[in-house]
């Protein structure tokens, strides 16, 4: 097998060679009635990749973390650009939103799916510039200055606040997004 010059791939793991993540058929037969239909080619050229090579293509990026064009057409995934076009389209048809209710319903009914782990992962990142500068307060009486001593009912409005979520801890947020995991069925 050749691999693209375009990016130094490998598909070796560790001292062994790792299979492409290939779409098995009963993956396939849960994910192919949930695609939309192709419409008609708007303009002539190479035939349309099928599904089902597309999504092994985008399973392999996804697995190795190798950019999208850099994906080895020899492996018979279609481009990378296919490859990349297709989430984008399936998102609009909902796709992902249904895989997310069926996958979990399917391994639950096989009792694969095991909740006593899970990972919630999150990122942060510095903004990379100041946000816009503060106006001063605007004066309540004439010659003077707002008032900056907390009072009673400062705190009492404050605490029916809800932080923002770039400045709450990521410990606040775990009960909300654990209250939003639907039940799965099974």
């Amino acid at each position: 097998m050749r691999i693209s010059a375009c990016c130094p791939v490998s598909l070796v793991m560790g001292n062994r060679q790792s299979r492409p993540r290939v779409v098995s058929h009963e993956l396939w037969s849960l994910v192919e009635p949930l695609l939309p239909k192709p419409g008609p080619k708007k303009a002539e050229g190479r035939p349309r990749a099928p599904d089902r090579q597309a999504l092994s293509g985008i399973l392999l990026v996804l697995h190795t973390g190798i950019q999208w064009e850099c994906l080895p057409q020899e492996l018979g995934f279609g481009s990378g650009t296919t490859c990349w076009g297709r989430p984008a389209a399936w998102n609009e048809a909902g796709v992902w939103d249904q895989l997310h209710v069926l996958l979990p319903e399917k391994l639950r009914s096989k009792n694969w799916l095991d909740w006593e782990r899970a990972v919630i992962d999150s990122a942060h990142e510095r903004a990379a510039r100041r946000g816009p500068k503060a106006v001063p307060a605007r004066s309540t009486a004439h010659g003077r200055a707002a008032s900056t001593v907390p009072s009673s009912t400062d705190r009492a409005s404050r605490s029916r606040c809800r932080r923002p979520a770039a400045t709450a801890g990521d410990v606040t947020q775990l009960q909300p997004l654990v209250d939003k995991i639907p039940a799965v069925a099974g």
